[in-house]
């Protein structure tokens, strides 16, 4: 979300921008001041992304106020609003972003917030450029300025599972004896305890090699360890941020919701048999697949088929007992008349689950298959 704030002297000028602003998913109207002083004075504490100035105001004007802005909040982006073109050399001296002319039309209006999202994206791009990653889709690795860092030589599969375990839980407490049920059940608590000690030691000893600032601290009065990841950028944390500031697909962020679509590279963990991790699995995978499903529908509906028949295929290839993805190719597959590929995908989806599971297709994808070929056939 753009944090943005408002200064216009004008009161009917402040609140038609401030109507204009809130009517878009992407910006949030955090103050609204008709009095540039105390806008300079609520400005630290607000810390906006962007402030709408006026500049001509009484007193304090735009250009004033501005210097004093920058001064609280530097990393502020400033967007003028004038009635006067005269005034757009003076306003690009102080660094603004950008300004608009009063009355402040819509469509010039999203130029703007355009703008200021693409250099949000840029600058959480470069903040986080020489942080690395941990990447957990599928499998477990690393990553550093975009580049993959060689995989890490953990000397036991036992070393592996308790890193990967850590990190589910990370920055949270691990008690030591949870650790040594879930890792060696049948041995004894002595033994288990020093392997426990030993597989930690081997754990922070692989990290240290591969230049990983990772720090795994142990917490003896509670007899257990923590796992601080402040400096990392983990990949299903991004993702799912990511899916969740997102606005309903359209257009003009059609682009932003491929780009998580097509970040989702697999199960989370799903290379490994960890039994602790699959409700994480099972509820990364439904958010996954709802918004491959939503993907599907806007393309389709937007007249894009072959982006709409990829996303179905992609889903049916990574989970092919998901009914709803072979129903939405067989539909698209009719609304393109390719009577041949709605049958052969019914009847593929019909097969694959009567030899995997002894069941049937759903009631509601068999239905309409039916009627779909009573149509059909009355066509011939």
């Amino acid at each position: 979300m753009i944090q943005a704030l408002l200064v216009d002297d004008e009161h009917l000028a402040l609140m038609n921008l401030e109507l204009m602003l809130k009517e878009m998913p992407m910006v949030n109207v955090i103050g609204a001041y008709t009095d540039p002083a105390k806008a300079v004075q609520a400005s630290a504490q607000l810390n906006p992304d962007v402030i709408f100035l006026d500049i001509e105001m009484p007193g304090l004007n735009g250009m004033m106020a501005a210097e004093l802005l920058q001064i609280q909040c530097p990393r502020t982006k400033i967007v003028f609003l004038t009635a006067y073109n005269n005034y757009a050399v003076g306003a690009f001296e102080l660094n603004a972003l950008d300004y608009l002319l009063k009355p402040v039309k819509l469509e010039r209006l999203l130029k703007t917030i355009q703008r200021l999202e693409e250099q949000k994206v840029e600058e959480s791009a470069d903040k986080h450029e020489n942080k690395t990653v941990i990447r957990s889709f599928q499998s477990l690795r690393f990553q550093r300025c975009g580049q993959p860092l060689p995989s890490i030589r953990w000397r036991t599969s036992k070393s592996q599972e308790l890193f990967a375990y850590l990190l589910h839980n990370r920055n949270r407490f691990v008690g030591k004896n949870h650790l040594i049920e879930m890792l060696w059940p049948n041995i004894s608590y002595k033994k288990a305890s020093t392997l426990l000690y030993t597989t930690i030691y081997q754990v922070r000893n692989c990290l240290k090699q591969a230049e990983i600032d990772l720090q795994i601290n142990s917490v003896s009065t509670e007899g257990g360890y923590i796992l601080e990841t402040d400096n990392l950028l983990i990949d299903v944390m991004e993702w799912e941020k990511g899916i969740q500031a997102l606005p309903a697909i359209n257009h003009d962020n059609y682009a932003e919701h491929q780009r998580l679509f097509d970040f989702y590279a697999g199960d989370y963990l799903g290379d490994y048999d960890y039994l602790w991790a699959e409700s994480e699995r099972q509820r990364l995978r439904s958010i996954w697949l709802h918004h491959a499903m939503g993907m599907a529908e806007f393309c389709t509906s937007s007249d894009k088929i072959p982006e709409a028949l990829t996303v179905y295929q992609r889903v049916v290839q990574m989970y092919p007992y998901f009914e709803q993805a072979h129903f939405g190719l067989m539909k698209v597959y009719n609304s393109i008349g390719e009577r041949a590929a709605v049958e052969e995908r019914y009847n593929l989806l019909a097969e694959l689950l009567n030899r995997d599971l002894s069941i049937g297709p759903p009631a509601e994808i068999t239905n309409w298959y039916e009627e779909w070929k009573q149509l059909n056939l009355r066509k011939l």
